[in-house]
């Protein structure tokens, strides 16, 4: 009986070695831009307060520069646990959580202080929450600011006429492709990665995305035009595993969520000085900035917002009562 007992004396701290071990919960946060763009920064500074503020429980390894596939392989990946978390667009999203889709809508935003004061405020909480409670396997726990999306061009584009046939690669959500067909382009959905080789070889004419990306990417070798047309501004939303969430303590899981709304301010700090330092890098590689009239741009996508935002319509009221 002694002996029995002693044996399970013994055994009791290596049960507990195992326990506390078991609780070490390392997160795999992956992102399609490259190292030191300011939502990787934001996704590091985070890990790192969550790492010290969890006493080590939960760990953060990070794959930057798409190393884990394209954005939505990552989103597959995070579905079943295979990553924990990521910084996903909503032209992803939108197809599985309709709701997002209001965010998508051409024009939907005046500009980005108005869009900013949406994902502050108690829309941006609304939407979050409809990506976690939906069958997308993902909770969703803070923005980034994706920046304002503009277009560059390999011909320059002064006024809505010279879109005119012109081949522009968009994401692949059908109000991106339909909002390029109402500007008289063709929209062409196709991978970030891809871009670059379109661009060059002329599958592409063009494609639209925020001055660091246009940079980060090498774009502006092969498009020297950047027409400032504003008719995107999207936030983009950090998601968690909802696997991995539910791993996490109820403490743990509050951690996380306050860390994610402190990394929603760190990025947009580092999203302004690296928005201006891309633009300053682009003109000087040769990029012309062309300012256009927007309101031909938000006219001839009318259909495409009546179309995709008519369930929203409520919402959309309530984004431009905003002010």
């Amino acid at each position: 009986m002694d002996f029995k007992r002693t044996l399970l004396a013994a055994a009791l701290p290596i049960s507990f070695v195992f326990a506390s071990a078991a609780h070490a919960l390392e997160i795999k946060f992956a992102d399609i831009h490259p190292a030191g763009y300011p939502t990787v920064v934001a996704e590091e500074n985070m890990g790192k307060a969550l790492t010290k503020e969890t006493n080590g429980e939960l760990t953060f390894k990070y794959f930057p520069g798409g190393v884990l596939g394209s954005e939505k392989e990552v989103v597959e990946q995070a579905q079943v646990g295979a990553v924990q978390m990521t910084r996903v667009s909503l032209g992803i999203v939108g197809p599985v959580v309709p709701d997002v889709n209001v965010f998508n809508l051409p024009f939907v935003f005046r500009d980005q202080a108005h869009m900013r004061k949406i994902i502050d405020g108690e829309i941006g909480d609304e939407i979050l929450a409809k990506i976690t409670n939906s069958e997308f396997g993902l909770v969703a726990l803070a923005w980034m600011d994706g920046g304002t999306r503009n277009l560059y061009t390999k011909k320059p584009v002064r006024k809505i006429e010279d879109l005119k046939g012109m081949k522009i690669r968009v994401q692949g959500n059908p109000i991106f492709i339909e909002a390029f067909n109402a500007m008289g382009a063709n929209g062409i959905a196709m991978d970030t990665g891809e871009i670059f080789s379109a661009l060059q070889t002329g599958v592409i004419d063009g494609a639209e995305n925020n001055p660091p990306t246009m940079l980060e990417h090498n774009h502006y070798q092969n498009a020297k035009y950047y027409t400032l047309t504003e008719h995107l501004i999207l936030p983009e939303p950090i998601v968690m595993s909802k696997i991995t969430w539910n791993k996490l303590s109820p403490a743990q899981q509050e951690m996380v969520k306050k860390a994610a709304k402190a990394a929603q301010a760190d990025e947009r700090t580092l999203w302004d000085a690296k928005s201006a330092s891309s633009e300053e890098k682009l003109k000087k590689a040769g990029v012309e900035f062309i300012t256009v009239d927007k309101k031909p741009f938000y006219d001839a996508t009318a259909a495409v917002r009546a179309k995709y935002g008519a369930p929203y319509a409520d919402l959309i009221k309530r984004i431009d009562a905003v002010q």
